[in-house]
């Protein structure tokens, strides 16, 4: 279906005379980049739903993020933790900026490239931080602790 309704655009932009480009003619890839691999220590909420202690694989979701009044769109994206090939839950990460992650890493020092950390957020024991630094794009994820 989606191959007859693309062909039917690829028609109709050669009769009204539009030279497609490249974007156009080839459909959008869906890769969904890995992060990392974060442990959970305990039961936590993600996207409000239960998520298991345990070892998980993070990546980014191809799951669009509603806009926000006063953020770009590339300030939060949705990211899923798997086990094995199984998504296990999903939780909005923010992507922190460059003057965001400066103001930030005078009171945390942020992960080396490559690295995960997850963390209890000193004073707040009912939220757990994974704080990644993937390829030098920072994604904070704030995970409320199950009760």
């Amino acid at each position: 279906m989606k191959q007859k309704l693309f062909g039917a655009a690829l028609a109709a932009l050669m009769l009204a005379g539009v030279a497609p480009t490249a974007a156009q003619t080839k459909p959008a890839a869906k890769a969904s980049a890995t992060l990392g691999t974060a442990k959970i220590p305990q039961k936590v909420l993600a996207d409000g739903k239960p998520l298991a202690a345990g070892t998980y694989t993070v990546r980014v979701s191809e799951d669009a993020v509603p806009p926000v009044v006063g953020q770009s769109a590339d300030e939060s994206r949705w990211v899923e933790f798997l086990q094995g090939s199984t998504v296990k839950g999903r939780e909005l990460a923010t992507v922190l900026s460059k003057d965001a992650l400066k103001a930030m890493s005078k009171k945390d020092s942020s992960p080396v490239p490559s690295d995960v950390r997850v963390e209890m957020l000193k004073g707040e024991e009912s939220i757990l931080r994974v704080w990644i630094n993937h390829a030098g794009v920072q994604y904070l994820i704030h995970l409320t602790v199950a009760k």
